[in-house]
């Protein structure tokens, strides 16, 4: 599980508008063991593995056979993801609030991917590539500030990259 999530991680932050499908699978993997090792506190981390991957790989099944709705799904998972990593700021984790957060930030979420599609899928991916990248080393826990400024930097790196591909194929 822990090489996982840097996988996904890097695959979101340099391929999530390329490769949508696998953006789709990706914010639902992540997605998944977010939620599932919120609420089920105690539980093996099997289990919250596997919610991810099912999740991950229904959202990936929607995502070859129903484009529009996927790239919807996609957006709703990280933008409410993006909502579950912003509560601790706020001291506001823990039971309804967990999912009030999560169901806001994924209309959030869909509401961007529908307005500004490209570049919505650039934004959201980078985001949350470099979030779980960062997500993924111990150091950072207890260096919010210092989390929050390499998410940053990665987050500036992935949309450039991604940017850049789409550059070279609308030009």
């Amino acid at each position: 599980m822990t090489i996982l999530r840097p996988l996904v991680g890097a695959a979101l932050l340099f391929f999530g508008r390329k490769v949508f499908w696998l953006f789709v699978a990706g914010a639902g993997f992540i997605a998944g063991m977010s939620l599932a090792s919120r609420t089920l506190d105690g539980r093996p981390d099997w289990l919250t593995l596997i919610i991810g991957l099912g999740v991950g790989l229904v959202a990936a099944l929607i995502a070859v056979f129903l484009k529009r709705f996927a790239i919807g799904m996609a957006g709703f998972f990280v933008g409410g993801y993006l909502a579950l990593q912003i509560l601790p700021f706020f001291n506001l984790e823990g039971g309804l609030t967990t999912w009030v957060a999560f169901i806001i930030g994924g209309i959030i979420g869909v509401i961007l991917v529908a307005a500004i599609l490209d570049w919505a899928l650039i934004i959201l991916s980078s985001l949350a590539g470099a979030s779980v990248l960062i997500g993924t080393f111990e150091f950072f826990e207890n260096q919010p500030g210092l989390g929050l400024v390499a998410t940053i930097i990665l987050f500036a790196i992935g949309v450039s990259v991604q940017a850049k591909g789409l550059r070279k194929e609308k030009g």
